[in-house]
């Protein structure tokens, strides 16, 4: 793709209220354009992060044998009534109808999932069942802040799973758990999972999956050692305790939560009268877990753990491209000719090799394109120029890496390869 045929532009300033790196510096690299607080709408580069970061997740969860669907976000209030959370989840958005009735608009979907599976369950041969799905959800915060890590309208993978058996839950539950930390391993971060409580959604079982950045809401104790974490919310240890696992230290950190899994035991199923005929051709109640993930939350969430003072690090797997490509122009007309043929046909050659490219072929200075390349973060930026091609070469510059370098044009295409493993 050709940066000149994007319409968004980078800018040099930022929203008044972004008070987040990730806010900052997903609008001025032109990612996301805010609508209003806690709205984004994503723009041609940040949709690119966006869905490769769900594709990731929608690889993961169908590995799971968890099938993908499409739920409504319209909701029924009678549903929500039926839980006893129509009154009681506190940020749940309740739309007024021309017809004398009230909706809810998609915070969550037990209220839907439930009597859908139920529609369909009723033999133990049916279970376990699981489906997930990737939308858009909303949220009515009162304080709506830290750029796309806490908003009123977000994506969410949400994936729930039903089961004849609290054995054959758990077994799902530490499946999930081990997918979730593939998933922000491939997104290039490193998480911890920890100990949290239920909120809203269960009192039993739960963790969080929290990356440590200053930018984070959570407090979270972690061991310097292992893996042994908890949220201070149902912490029973304190800072500089001995880890119960390993006998390391508690650290007190900040962290973002991008994922959590509950164990909803039967709070959802039991009000829907989900169950199902056993072998015995008895009925039983139907076990429940979900499990989420914050897609765009996720995004943010990379922006401020990889990023320096000149702009954000992608990771390469959800990179909005895997090369950066950039020329510059001289004024010498002949030289100017080679300098255009030769990026030309570099930038077709790395196409047809299956590279996602952005050629940023604007007319402007060195200097704003070498910048603009910082900011956007691709992990791997090509130079082309009369410098180079003056030694049949080009520059290459890794982001996050200070070292420049000649490759010579012969040898690019295999020296991506290498890089690319």
């Amino acid at each position: 793709m050709k940066l000149s045929q994007i319409f968004t532009k980078t800018t040099k300033t930022h929203p008044a209220d972004a008070e987040s790196v990730n806010a900052r510096l997903l609008v001025q690299a032109g990612f996301v354009h805010q609508e209003m607080a806690g709205v984004y709408s994503w723009l041609p580069l940040g949709l690119r992060v966006l869905n490769k970061v769900e594709g990731i997740i929608r690889e993961e969860m169908n590995l799971l044998g968890a099938s993908e669907v499409r739920m409504t976000s319209l909701q029924p209030k009678e549903n929500w009534l039926k839980t006893g959370r129509w009154d009681t989840f506190d940020v749940l958005f309740k739309v007024p109808s021309q017809t004398g009735k009230e909706y809810a608009l998609g915070s969550s979907h037990e209220e839907i999932v439930t009597p859908l599976v139920g529609a369909y369950v009723k033999s133990y041969k049916d279970l376990p069942v699981a489906v997930y799905q990737i939308q858009t959800k909303f949220r009515d915060e009162l304080r709506a802040k830290s750029g796309v890590l806490r908003g009123r309208e977000f994506g969410m993978k949400d994936l729930y799973s039903f089961h004849s058996s609290q054995e054959d839950l758990d077994a799902f539950y530490a499946r999930v758990a081990k997918a979730y930390m593939r998933i922000f391993a491939r997104c290039g971060l490193d998480v911890k999972m920890v100990e949290a409580s239920g909120g809203n959604f269960s009192k039993k079982n739960s963790h969080e999956f929290q990356v440590h950045t200053d930018a984070g809401e959570d407090m979270i104790f972690t061991c310097e050692n292992c893996n042994f974490g908890q949220n201070t919310e149902v912490a029973t240890v304190k800072e500089g305790d001995v880890c119960p696992i390993c006998g390391g230290v508690l650290n007190l950190k900040k962290g973002v939560e991008v994922g959590n899994i509950f164990d909803l035991g039967m709070k959802y199923t039991v009000p829907f009268e989900l169950g199902y005929t056993d072998s015995a051709g008895s009925r039983s109640p139907v076990y429940m877990g979900c499990y989420g993930i914050g897609t765009t939350r996720l995004v943010g969430s990379i922006v401020e753990a990889l990023h320096d003072e000149r702009g954000m690090m992608w990771p390469r797997e959800v990179a909005p491209f895997a090369v950066h490509l950039v020329s510059l122009s001289s004024r010498d007309e002949e030289m100017n000719a080679r300098i255009m043929s030769s990026v030309m046909e570099l930038y077709e050659n790395l196409q047809s090799a299956g590279y996602e490219v952005l050629w940023d072929d604007r007319d402007a200075s060195a200097g704003e394109k070498l910048a603009d390349a910082d900011l956007i973060g691709i992990p791997l930026r090509i130079l082309v120029s009369e410098k180079t091609l003056r030694e049949n070469s080009v520059e290459w510059k890794e982001r996050g890496v200070s070292e420049v370098k000649l490759v010579s044009v012969e040898d690019i295409l295999q020296a991506i390869e290498v890089f690319k493993k």
